[in-house]
């Protein structure tokens, strides 16, 4: 082993450190807490980036790097290790999750200052980096699946780390359930490929491009199967249709959690995960075409959902769920694929962390109101986050040169290149996703940065937790806020993110640089576009400059209400997520309870009455036969000479026959 794959486990070990000092170390550290987990996110960072050096520094067939700690379960037929796997697809994870998750950790300094229980924000916030790595780098599918576990549990704590407010507790309870419906997926997947193929280490299952793994040797009904349930863990940690509904409720939590786990890493967990099984994707082509359909669904819905929202984290919710849909139909499209939707997810990674991060300032100067409505004319007094948000608003709109245009692009010339019908329909709603992008991200824009001061002789609420924002406080809950920039530790990270926004994607770009960069991993193959590139870019072009322009036409030319119009029918379906939650009352929970209600009806007059019944039968025989022991001698000696008399009967008949 070399020096280099020692490191691997410091990756983790570092925040599993800082969360495990910080969430036992009591309140003795409660002045240096924050301080403590923002460096050991650092720290973690620094060893990524070493790891990373060490990889360029060797040929691309050689950049896997492979750290054995010990065999958790070490018995006869079953081998299930404590293992990690280095390459390049988890190698650019590690620096996402450790480079955007440091920036987080530094803004959360200036905007958790006030919160009594900061030391224990930054305690969670290092255990949902040590887990996340520790999915990413796992070298096999159970050790993938504590990873897993441990990040919804941290997304669990996150969300609803102001308890206090039962909208964040019910969310966070929500978020939870609803990811264990995925989990089931995800378990049952797992045990499928142990019955098939013995083992669940990525190197024996998946193979690599020189030597073919055991899928090749399996059913495609049993690789379907494993597929699907693969697809289905996916959907819920990336809020995808059907388990979506959990995504806009977690902005309950504090906004730095809403830029780590709903931008740049919790819900990516599901690409990496269809990606990294690849080559069981690419063996069951039905299963392939779902997660395409699951993607172009879950990204016009989610667009669709942020039209309508007022409230910017919600608004930003339903972004998030939209783009990781772009990054789940690329990573159904296969091979073709699979590269570009690792890079929408980096590039996404920067400018939707950023945008959630100017959101928090905003909030910040704004006594926690997040109703875009009550905002207005703000960039007068948050220059440094007018100028980052509006790059990331740029970046994700797709604006030429900038990080989406390359990302997004080349995701929708995949979907045009898969050719036939389903080509056509795929790119087609890529494209009218493209177009609803550039509406409802212009119209956040504008409510919040141009027009008339609404938020001037407004009341104000304050849906946040009050401890995070003292102004509040000491204003009174119906306080004239008094919009200012927020301070360094805040401001640093977003310019820091919105340098990514602008330059990462140009960077990946240049001479393929992304797609060479992981090719020896997830493979690559060239697509027969029905269309040129240059039509599809001139396309999207021109469908960004149709939601622009009826996003100004709407908010821009025109003052906008402090109370929303009633809308259209469409607009008031979307206020309500397009009825997701009502879908999943009357189709989950009120079928569950019928369910459970015939379950308890078979079971009292069926069980219970077959049970009992025979209970009852057999205490009534006993009571009859009971009778015939009265005590008696002269009736059992009539009962004797009845028996004999029969017997001497019976004997003489037979005889006579």
């Amino acid at each position: 082993m070399t020096n280099a794959e020692n490191l691997i486990a410091l990756l983790i070990a570092a925040p599993l450190l800082g969360a495990a000092v910080l969430l036992c170390g009591g309140r003795r550290l409660d002045a240096v807490g924050h301080w403590i987990g923002t460096a050991l996110a650092a720290a973690s960072f620094v060893f990524g980036v070493i790891l990373f050096a060490d990889l360029l520094g060797k040929n691309a067939e050689h950049r896997t790097l492979t750290q054995h700690l010990f065999s958790w379960v070490p018995v006869e037929g079953f081998q299930a290790d404590v293992a990690f796997r280095l390459d390049q697809l988890s190698m650019t994870f590690v620096l996402l999750i450790t480079g955007v998750g440091s920036l987080i950790h530094l803004y959360s300094v200036g905007y958790m200052e006030h919160d009594e229980r900061r030391r224990r924000f930054f305690g969670y916030l290092n255990l949902f980096l040590a887990a996340m790595l520790l999915l990413v780098l796992a070298d096999n599918y159970l050790l993938l699946y504590v990873g897993w576990e441990g990040v919804g549990l941290a997304s669990y704590l996150l969300i609803g780390f102001w308890q206090h407010k039962p909208s964040a507790a019910t969310a966070a309870k929500k978020a939870f359930l609803v990811n264990r419906v995925g989990d089931m997926g995800l378990s049952i997947a797992i045990m499928l490929m142990f019955t098939t193929f013995g083992t669940f280490a990525f190197g024996p299952v998946l193979g690599t491009h020189e030597e073919p793994g055991l899928v090749g040797g399996a059913s495609g009904a049993t690789l379907t199967g494993i597929a699907l349930m693969l697809l289905l863990a996916a959907c819920g940690k990336s809020a995808q249709v059907p388990l979506q509904s959990w995504l806009g409720d977690a902005m309950e939590g504090p906004t730095p959690v809403s830029a780590l786990i709903h931008a740049a890493t919790m819900v990516t967990a599901g690409v990496y995960l269809i990606v990294r099984s690849g080559a069981i994707f690419n063996a069951a082509p039905d299963a392939q075409l779902v997660v395409t359909i699951v993607g172009a669904v879950t990204l016009l819905f989610g667009a669709i959902v942020g039209c309508a929202k007022d409230d910017i984290k919600k608004a930003l919710a339903g972004s998030t769920m939209s783009q990781i849909g772009y990054m789940v139909l690329a990573a159904g499209l296969g091979p073709i694929g699979y590269v570009f939707a690792i890079m929408h997810l980096v590039t996404h990674g920067f400018f939707k962390a950023g945008l959630f991060l100017g959101a928090g300032s905003v909030m910040h100067g704004m006594n926690d109101e997040v109703d875009m409505r009550k905002y207005g004319g703000l960039r007068k007094y948050m220059p440094i986050t007018f100028i980052t948000f509006g790059l990331g608003y740029l970046a994700i709109i797709g604006f030429p040169g900038l990080s989406g245009f390359f990302s997004k692009d080349k995701i929708i010339e995949a979907a045009f290149a898969k050719g036939g019908t389903e080509g056509w329909i795929l790119g087609g709603a890529a494209l009218l996703g493209a177009a609803i992008t550039a509406y409802y991200m212009t119209r956040v824009m504008l409510m919040t940065f141009f027009g008339e001061e609404r938020w001037r002789n407004q009341p104000t609420r304050s849906p946040e937790a009050p401890s995070a924002e003292p102004a509040a406080e000491h204003q009174g809950e119906h306080a004239e806020p008094h919009p200012h920039e927020s301070p360094r530790s805040m401001t640093v990270p977003m310019i820091v993110l919105a340098f990514g926004s602008v330059f990462a994607g140009g960077f990946f770009s240049i001479g393929d640089r992304f797609l060479h960069w992981l090719e020896p991993v997830t493979g690559h193959a060239e697509g027969n576009p029905p269309v040129s590139a240059l039509t599809v870019t001139l396309a999207t072009m021109a469908v960004l400059v149709v939601g622009v322009a009826i996003a100004w036409a709407q908010y821009g030319r025109r003052p906008v209400p402090v109370v929303a119009p009633r809308g259209s029918l469409l607009t008031r379906a979307a206020r309500r997520d397009l009825l997701q939650d009502d879908f999943n009352h009357v189709v989950l929970v009120r079928g569950g309870e019928h369910l459970t209600r015939s379950l308890v009806y078979v079971d009292h007059t069926l069980v219970d009455g077959v049970v009992n019944g025979t209970a009852a039968s057999m205490g009534g025989l006993s009571g009859r036969m009971r009778k015939l022991q009265n005590g008696f001698a002269r009736s059992y000696a009539v009962s004797m000479f009845g028996g004999a008399a029969v017997l001497v009967a019976a004997t003489l008949l037979m005889r006579a026959v």
